[in-house]
């Protein structure tokens, strides 16, 4: 039997969640996503002296109203003085948002996926210099109906310790737009469906508004006092 591995992801940065929709409109470029944001996010582990990993998402992001595609550029920066060495940047989804694709990147099985999210990608990196970054185009599709949420660890090349965790975060719109080719997303802001009626968008699942900080993401906490949020696991192989 081969060897068990550790992955965790801290569930201290879902207390500090929100729901997220991350969004882009299938024909949009990085230019319409604003500038990258790390909003949501958090070290955990201690990362090695002079090493200092994290990620951005855009500020901004639209989801085609018709087909539900979404794109998106998730970013990894070693922000320190000395190199990383082997890493692995997480993409994962939840809720309405399912990530379909990262250029570059393996999806994670379904029995390794955190509880309650619906999809993910690990992309691993054999070293990321000092000063330098890396970006990865994230392919998806996003349900208005729902709330949706991203959350993008830095790990190390085992998945034994968690440098860094942006979300889970949201995208989402107190604005929706059914009637549009597309409706904008804000990043950290909580989807707000419109109500069922016509050919407006319906709002399915628990009232995201009246539920406190981070109680969308309660689920997560997969590990009791450790507030681990992705639960030890032996991870089967990675389809390409």
């Amino acid at each position: 039997m081969s060897s068990r591995r550790t992955t965790t992801i801290a569930g201290s940065l879902v207390a500090a969640s929100f729901s997220t929709v991350m969004i882009l409109s299938f024909t949009a470029s990085a230019d319409d996503q604003g500038p990258g944001s790390g909003k949501g996010g958090k070290a955990v582990d201690e990362a090695p002296a002079g090493v200092k990993l994290t990620t951005t998402l855009p500020s901004k992001i639209s989801v085609d109203n018709g087909s539900q595609k979404t794109a998106i550029t998730a970013a990894v920066k070693n922000e320190g003085t000395k190199d990383s060495g082997k890493i692995q940047l997480l993409v994962v989804g939840f809720d309405g948002l399912t990530v379909k694709n990262v250029q570059g990147c393996s999806q994670i099985d379904t029995a390794n996926l955190p509880e309650g999210s619906n999809s993910g990608f690990a992309c691993p990196i054999d070293n990321l210099a000092a000063g330098k970054s890396k970006s990865y185009a994230v392919d998806a599709t996003y349900d208005l109906s729902k709330t949706g949420k991203i959350c993008l660890p830095v790990q190390t090349g085992d998945g034994k310790k968690t440098y860094w965790q942006q979300g889970p975060v949201p995208f989402g719109t107190t604005n929706p737009s059914p009637n549009a080719p597309a409706t904008p997303l804000l990043l950290g802001t909580d989807n707000k469906p419109v109500a069922p009626g016509g050919d407006e968008l319906p709002k399915t699942g628990p009232d995201s508004d009246v539920l406190p900080l981070g109680a969308a993401g309660a689920t997560l906490l997969a590990a009791g006092a450790a507030g681990l949020w992705w639960s030890t696991r032996r991870p089967s192989k990675q389809r390409a």
